[in-house]
């Protein structure tokens, strides 16, 4: 699973937008307060985490993007 396979996931389980982040995928607008994110970090690494008043905070980081989709879909399902 890809991070575009993971947005739709998400949509068909009827997460609400503002729950999420995918980062060049699905960026809501106006940025929700907090959300669970999924972004690419240096390295070709992938990161999950939650997003709290203004603070990126990390849970797991990953090499492979399938795993951390996995990730991002088992915190929001």
């Amino acid at each position: 699973m890809d991070a575009s396979e993971a947005a739709a996931a998400l949509r068909a389980a009827g997460i609400a937008d503002g729950y999420y982040w995918i980062d060049g995928v699905h960026e809501p607008s106006p940025t929700p307060p907090d959300f669970v994110y999924l972004r690419r970090i240096g390295g070709g690494e992938w990161e999950v985490g939650t997003y709290e008043r203004g603070v990126h905070q990390p849970l797991a980081h990953y090499r492979d993007e399938a795993a951390a989709c996995a990730h991002l879909l088992r915190q929001l399902t």
